[in-house]
């Protein structure tokens, strides 16, 4: 294994293995100082400026914060997404470190094998040119002066992003939910089922009320106010005014899954949307932000006797959705247990992710 990795000893305290590392995190220029905020402790502050925080009753120090929060900054992962403010990045370094803490406790070891498949993958992504286990020297140099930092921090920095995927993967294996015929039909449902709208978007229930009322009893209404927006934007930009978006929009032809997922549409809107005429005008209802008139335009239905051939498919996608719910509900009830207190001066978030 990588030297330098975080470990805890007997007394289950994190630090940093090697002082070198702990260095090499205070020269990279892309950490803050460990200032100590009182106002965020639920109990007295500790004096000690180098301890960040506590879980599980356990000191966590400053340099083990700094350490996954550059993790964090820099390396994306397929289970979670980049942190684009102060409090993502903060629930994010703190569930990395309870993740590790974990990992530690179930005596997770990233092999050198697993540990080289994920710097493969890692410059992979970021496209280089050479292959780092011929090349030392490109490599040594690419970390430096992209990363401005070690290869042994570098590695390290792996060796815990490899560490946490192992233990998400374990506690997802121990997950084994149940998956019935209806929830995989109605799956089958909700991605067959195909339609394409126009909506009208509106920040009022009262004026969507009004423009559904106008619609049903002058149907060519629509595309009078439909043109008249149109023709507003168009003279509105030629005055080199702010540009802005038409309240009219066209999600495309697409699942019954994707307008309730992306577009917010209720499960009552978007079925019974479906079983309409082309041309038809639905009433008000909620959507991602305020409220949506619809006009259906295209309609495909599902047909039962398609479900046969993709009922494993479905029973597998409903099976992993469970298993990462239950993940979410794991680490939840993780979070809980271990009574995170926090004591250091968050990061601020910074952009440059790998």
């Amino acid at each position: 294994m990588v030297a330098g990795y975080l470990k805890f000893n007997k007394l289950l305290l994190l630090f940093l293995l090697l002082l070198p590392l702990h260095i090499s995190c205070g020269k990279s220029g892309q950490l803050e100082d460990g200032k100590v905020d009182s106002s965020r402790s639920t109990t007295a502050q500790p004096q000690n400026a180098e301890i960040a925080g506590e879980f599980f009753g356990v000191p966590v120090p400053i340099g083990n914060y700094r350490f996954v929060g550059i993790v964090v900054r820099i390396f994306k992962t397929s289970w979670a997404g980049v942190p684009r403010t102060t409090e993502e990045l903060e629930r994010r370094i703190w569930d990395e470190l309870l993740l590790s803490y974990e990992g530690f406790r179930r005596d997770i070891k990233p092999n050198r094998q697993e540990i080289e498949v994920e710097i493969t993958k890692t410059l992979k992504g970021s496209k280089v040119s050479f292959d780092w286990k011929e090349d030392q020297e490109a490599y040594e140099k690419w970390v430096k002066e992209i990363l401005r930092e070690s290869i042994e921090l570098f590695e390290n920095q792996i060796v815990h992003l490899v560490t946490i995927k192992k233990l998400r993967q374990q506690v997802l294996d121990s997950i084994e939910p149940d998956v019935t015929e209806e929830e995989a039909f109605q799956e089958f449902l909700n991605e067959y089922n195909t339609l394409e709208i126009e909506l009208v978007q509106f920040d009022e229930l009262k004026d969507a009320r009004e423009f559904y009322q106008k619609v049903k009893s002058s149907p060519e209404f629509w595309e009078k106010e439909k043109k008249k927006e149109e023709e507003k934007i168009e003279k509105e930009k030629k005055e080199g005014k702010e540009k802005r978006r038409s309240s009219f929009k066209r999600p495309g032809f697409v699942c019954l899954e994707f307008l309730m997922n992306m577009w917010k549409l209720p499960k009552k809107a978007v079925y019974d949307m479906i079983e309409m005429d082309i041309g038809s005008i639905y009433p008000p209802t909620l959507i991602y932000r305020g409220y949506g008139v619809f006009k259906v335009l295209k309609i495909r239905r599902a047909e039962r006797k398609e479900f046969p051939k993709r009922r494993e498919s479905y029973y597998e996608q409903i099976r992993m959705r469970k298993k990462y719910k239950g993940f979410n509900r794991w680490l939840e009830e993780l979070r809980e247990e271990a009574g995170i207190k926090k004591f250091a001066k968050p990061l601020p978030v910074k952009n440059g992710a790998l």
